[in-house]
């Protein structure tokens, strides 16, 4: 195959699609109620419901902070990469943002590893799912697995409408089970609620105090909680498939801040109000312990149903972004180049199968290898999302200089408060490493992406007219 263009980084503030030829262009069927459903409840995952058991033990009720400071960190981040997808929606997001701004290599290493994580979520995901399944429906937790994945695989092989509307539903109904906990917890905590057994805030710091395990723990905490507002960033690459995408990417942007204080702070208050913290579990989880001190009929049976909602859209929007993240990869050239070619109906359906098939590979991996194995597999990918917030803030300093024209949304104070974002991400980094727990998963993403940005450099040197001519990956 011949030898791709030469590239030029230099950044424009915006840039039309439209001259693509067919077979080589995303579809426009997200519709705004599609967009607008994602960005309010494409955060909440199973890791809010089951998982902040572990991080409410850790801080106590303090857990607030921890999410406090972990959703600021969101809620910022958000506003930079919403300056940039305003300016220029495109399925890449942030990974086209940061080749224009840093250099190719910056985009196809960053690309390259967000793929690489939505992969691995994928028989996380299938796993839970079918644990869940396989425990009320007989049959054996490896095929559970398999049809989920294959459901969900044929929907976004379908049309990209498909994935929106699924997860359309799949939001709404994380949205009502939040609103309906925060109104039971609202009433419990007033003591109207009848036949609960728990009322009142007393457990705010009855038990040690607000901050019984010191601020250590509240960091520690702070470093649980982080990785469960992972997909925040999903909006402005589904935002380039809808007619509109600046103002999808406007609402969403715009919304975060409510969306993080409702769902995360507000319902993480209710439990810590309601339950004592050192009585919660992650084999019950803090939602299902909160439901069952109200005595709420069948609480596992409906907290079952939540989680596997949740982890249905987790994996949906899993395949959806590691699909469309390897689309962008390969129209710019990092990528095999089959891996950029549509249907007619605009989906990258050799993508999603790509994606889909390591997905598999890995669900069976999770099955047959030892957990270990697994484990350290999965481990490689727990600092990617620090490395995303990382490289959104360098690149939006970079862009935001170079811009002509007014975005729709504009980073706060900059550019103090986006160095101040740096320094608070690179904060982050140093505290996984010294926190033991924490400190192999930064080991091995760093050594993930050390061999990543160590290959996109290579790729990029085969790649230009003074190099061979020829791209790896072509």
């Amino acid at each position: 195959m011949g030898a791709p263009p030469a590239r030029d980084n230099k950044p424009t503030d915006t840039e039309s699609t439209d001259n693509k030829p067919p077979g080589n262009k995303l579809g426009a069927s997200l519709k705004p109620r599609h967009i607008a459903m994602i960005s309010i409840a494409g955060v909440i995952g199973a890791g809010l419901f089951v998982g902040s058991a572990t991080a409410i033990r850790q801080a106590g009720p303090a857990v607030l902070i921890s999410y406090g400071l972990a959703g600021l960190l969101v809620v910022l981040v958000m506003r930079m990469l919403g300056e940039m997808a305003t300016a220029h929606p495109d399925t890449g997001s942030f990974s086209t943002y940061a080749e224009r701004a840093l250099g190719r290599w910056a985009g196809c290493s960053i690309g390259w590893l967000y793929w690489l994580f939505w992969v691995l979520v994928i028989p996380v995901e299938a796993t839970a799912a079918a644990v869940i399944l396989s425990a009320n429906v007989d049959g054996p937790q490896w095929l559970w697995a398999l049809a989920v994945v294959v459901v969900l695989t044929v929907t976004n092989l379908l049309s990209v409408g498909n994935y929106g509307e699924f997860e359309f539903w799949f939001a709404l109904i994380k949205v009502v089970a939040i609103v309906a906990f925060l109104g039971l917890g609202v009433l419990a905590i007033c003591g109207v609620l009848p036949g609960s057994q728990v009322s009142g805030i007393s457990h705010l710091r009855d038990t040690g105090g607000f901050m019984p395990n010191g601020f250590s723990a509240v960091i520690a905490a702070m470093l649980t909680t982080m990785f469960t507002f992972m997909g925040s960033e999903i909006v402005t690459i589904a935002a380039a498939e809808s007619p509109d995408p600046a103002r999808g990417i406007t609402r969403a942007v715009n919304s975060v801040v409510w969306r993080i204080c409702l769902f995360y702070l507000g319902s993480i208050f209710v439990v810590v109000a309601l339950v004592r913290w050192d009585t919660l579990t992650t084999a019950t989880g803090s939602y299902q312990a909160v439901l069952e001190g109200m005595h709420i009929p069948n609480a596992t049976g409906i907290m079952d149903v939540i989680v596997l909602v949740a982890v249905a859209s987790c994996l949906n929007s899993a395949l959806y972004t590691a699909s469309r993240m390897l689309f962008s990869l390969a129209d710019r050239g990092d990528a095999p180049r089959s891996a950029g070619t549509t249907t007619r109906r605009g989906v990258p359906a050799v993508a999603v199968l790509w994606s889909t098939s390591l997905g598999f590979l890995a669900v069976i991996g999770n099955y047959v290898l030892p957990g270990r194995i697994f484990g350290y597999l999965l481990a490689t990918t727990g600092a990617v999302a620090l490395f995303v917030y990382l490289v959104i803030a360098l690149s939006q300093i970079a862009l935001r200089r170079r811009m002509t024209t007014q975005p729709a949304i504009k980073m706060w104070l900059f550019p103090w408060l986006s160095y101040l974002v740096i320094a608070f991400i690179v904060f982050v980094i140093v505290m996984m490493i010294v926190e033991p727990d924490q400190r192999s998963s930064v080991e091995l993403s760093t050594a993930l992406a050390a061999i990543v940005v160590t290959a996109s450099l290579l790729h990029q040197r085969a790649s230009t007219p003074s190099g061979t001519g020829r791209g790896w990956l072509r």
